[in-house]
């Protein structure tokens, strides 16, 4: 797992709008009149209508789709009591997984107070301004008091995540790692390290499931749990033995399963080793878990291991549970979250692992395949499925237990709604990620003495998607690492100018003069051209000494371009290099092109373009549904464009009948499915969400994306240079250093597909 630097995290949470979740209005609010329908008087007729039918208030507000996400501090991550301001932080990142993966709002609340009564009363007292309740970072034993009586005295979804979500998430997990291990869940012997509230939870749904009780052994930080102590409390007490078995290793010896919910290292690789076979390990203490998953694995080959941790297999992670539990009892408004919902979560994430794969999945984790066994036995967060597979299980099972309050829609509309909710931008950016921290890179900074550079290079670094290397002038490089406090330790550093490059520019020259010696260059020409960092970079990566380079944010586009295509070059069989810009839209990325290199193509080259584009989205793993636009709809208006764009679309499809593309089409009717069905019905492009845009010229392109980054808010990522024979990829002047480390990931996984990782 990446180390997340103090300075790193207070920026992310500070810069810009502080925090991490805004309120946008959701009804147009342009003029006069659209206020007057949205306060006064207009507001006066919702109002009347749900004085008179109170579930009304679902139709003509936000609660039926929004999640209060409470706290009072007492219990934050494993910080401890730190108060309910200091708990604000975790409360709005909860809101931003509800929104993320499951398009739920939420509202943050921090209740200053340690009294379980005055903190149940509060709630209570909100209640009606909310869909659901999310209770977070409360410590225990009084969790568990305010859950239980807040269930019993509202009537709208309630869980204690902490508890809960952990429960549902690891028992999924128990019962595939048993078909595995080809035990049956009556029968083994299971030893739990910690008795919080995540681990009774987690012990009393294992029961549910058909655990024995007796065959239960628990410790908290006394001992083992048995019937003859006197300082247990009730809940503690359920689980209580009759008999001590010892201490946590005499436990260990013969068990089927641990579950640890403790503390870091306090199981020995001894005491896996001496578990029965096939033993069943759940270490999910945090950061550290109670053994690594090394030294597990070393213990006993036969081991099935989940951590909580990401860099490891069988991550029991709640993001798996919590936002798509809350979907499903949402969307048929569900009175509570009862244990039918949480078993049928628990099957349904269970058998989701049994199924196929989505490439998309196995890509975005960098893997090779992905099939259920010993290191796939929960699904991974990124897999698209979970959002109905476990959505569509609760709200079903809310509805046969008769806590519903809405019908279950049919299956596949349900499952479409749901796929609606969400787009495909998150998903695509953090699959990137994922990518290319399965295999970083050597990636080559031109512009070392930058300090979004540095910056950007830095965290590339800590995240473990890239290793860089800087060119610049080292003694700048080191003041500029030492004034900004940027840890860059171990970074090699060249300087294309002195003499202890004289080697490498002599050598770089050589091969850049026998390649361009007819055309026009000298020797001397040659090697001097290697002192300009742009030109060195671009050789290191030719030359194999980094894998892909990165370049633009002090020079224009034109002059970091020439390197690359004079250096590096088009791949094989590339006709037209291109760049490409993904902007991050509401409804999925938005793929633009070209963007950055071909003022005025042919439409010849349009077909070239469109190739490229198509083929970068395909190894993204999304298929690309393109529109060529113009300013005419099939033949409707006149002129150079119209006619070019035409024509690229009919050389396209009778080509490449394969590909999803049509045109010339204006802007509007190719985002706008319904009006391309209703006027241009024969277009391959009806029913399909067009995701790719081919521009006729430079200018629109260019102009079309600038104007979505600073008027729509979208986020983009970009220039993607596409065609290029290795991973060769120019910044904009400017830009931040979150747009550098996307496109160092870009490159990054670029570098990848083209295998330029040489040693």
């Amino acid at each position: 797992m990446e180390a997340i630097k103090k300075k790193d995290a207070l920026d992310y949470h500070s810069q810009g709008r502080p925090g991490k979740l805004e309120i946008i209005p959701t009804k147009p609010h342009s003029s006069q009149r659209d206020l007057a329908l949205a306060y006064s008087p207009g507001v006066a007729e919702p109002v009347l209508a749900i004085a008179e039918n109170p579930d009304d208030v679902y139709k003509y507000t936000a609660k039926g789709n929004l999640v209060g996400v409470i706290s009072n501090g007492t219990a934050i991550l494993g910080l401890g009591n730190l108060g309910p301001a200091a708990s604000k932080p975790v409360m709005e990142g909860k809101g931003m997984l509800f929104k993320i993966f499951a398009d739920i709002d939420s509202i943050d609340i921090e209740v200053d107070t340690s009294d379980v009564e005055d903190f149940i009363k509060t709630v209570k007292n909100i209640a009606v301004t909310f869909g659901g309740i999310n209770l977070e970072d409360i410590k225990a034993p009084e969790a568990f008091e305010i859950e239980e009586r807040l269930k019993a005295e509202l009537d709208i979804p309630i869980m204690h995540d902490d508890q809960h979500g952990t429960a549902i998430i690891s028992s999924a997990a128990l019962i595939n790692a048993l078909e595995i291990a080809e035990k049956k869940i009556g029968d083994v012997r299971i030893v739990v390290s910690g008795a919080g509230a995540a681990a009774l939870s987690c012990v009393d749904m294992m029961i549910q499931l058909g655990a024995n009780p007796k065959n239960v052994y628990m410790y908290d930080s006394k001992g083992l749990i048995t019937s003859d102590r006197s300082d247990l409390d009730h809940r503690k007490q359920r689980f209580a033995i009759e008999h001590n078995i010892g201490s946590l290793v005499d436990a260990m010896n013969g068990a089927d399963v641990f579950l640890g919910l403790s503390q870091g290292n306090i199981v020995s690789q001894e005491m896996i080793a001496s578990m029965a076979s096939n033993p069943i390990v759940f270490a999910l203490a945090n950061p550290n878990p109670e053994i690594s998953y090394d030294d597990a694995m070393a213990a006993r080959p036969d081991v099935i291991m989940a951590t909580g941790r990401s860099d490891h297999p069988n991550q029991v992670n709640n993001v798996l549970g919590f936002p798509f539990i809350f979907r499903g009892a949402l969307d048929v408004r569900a009175r509570c979250i009862n244990n039918e919902m949480k078993v049928a979560a628990v099957h349904a994430l269970a058998a989701l692992a049994k199924e196929s794969v989505p490439e998309e999945v196995v890509q975005a984790y960098n893997l090779t395949s992905l099939t259920f066994g010993r290191d796939y036995i929960i699904p991974k967060p990124l897999d698209p499925r979970l959002i109905y597979v476990v959505s569509g299980a609760v709200a079903k099972a809310a509805v046969e237990s008769g806590v519903a309050r809405l019908p279950l829609k049919d299956e596949e509309v349900y499952k479409a709604e749901l796929l609606s909710r969400i787009g495909r931008d998150n998903a695509l950016s953090r699959g990137i990620a994922e990518r290319a921290r399965k295999s970083p890179k050597r990636v080559v900074f031109a512009e070392g003495e930058n300090v979004k550079i540095l910056k950007a290079a830095e965290a590339a670094k800590d995240e473990g998607c890239a290793i860089p290397i800087l060119l610049g002038d080292e003694k700048r490089i080191r003041e500029l690492i030492k004034e900004w406090d940027i840890d860059l330790e171990g970074v090699e550093i060249f300087d294309p100018r002195i003499e202890t490059n004289d080697c490498n520019r002599e050598r770089f020259g050589q091969i850049y003069f026998e390649r361009k010696q007819r055309r026009g260059i000298t020797y001397t020409d040659a090697v001097r051209s290697m002192r300009e960092r742009n030109y060195f970079g671009a050789m290191m990566v030719e030359t194999g000494m980094a894998d892909a380079m990165i370049s633009g944010m002090t020079r224009n586009y034109s002059k970091v371009i020439r390197p690359g295509l004079q250096v590096i070059g088009p791949a094989q069989g590339v006709k037209k290099v291109c760049g490409m810009y993904i902007v991050q839209t509401l409804k999925g990325p938005l793929f633009i092109a070209d963007t950055t290199v071909n003022e005025d193509p042919t439409a010849e080259d349009i077909v070239e373009i469109t190739l490229r584009v198509a083929e970068a989205i395909s190894l993204m793993k999304i298929t690309p549904r393109i529109a060529l636009l113009s300013y005419s709809n099939f033949g409707s208006a006149k002129g150079k464009d119209p006619q070019k764009m035409a024509k690229a679309a009919e050389i396209l499809q009778r080509d490449y009948p394969h590909l999803l593309v049509d045109g010339e089409l204006q802007a509007n009717f190719a985002l706008n499915n319904e009006m391309m069905k209703e006027n241009f019905p024969f277009s391959k492009l009806v029913g399909h969400q067009v995701n790719t845009l081919i521009f006729p010229n430079l200018s629109a392109g260019n102009i079309a994306y600038k104007l979505l980054q600073e008027s729509a808010g979208c986020e983009v990522i970009g220039p993607v240079l596409l065609g290029m024979n290795h991973s060769y990829h120019i910044l904009q002047m400017g830009c931040s250093v979150r747009e550098i480390i996307n496109m160092i990931r870009i490159a990054v996984v670029d570098a990848q597909f083209k295998g330029t990782g040489r040693a």
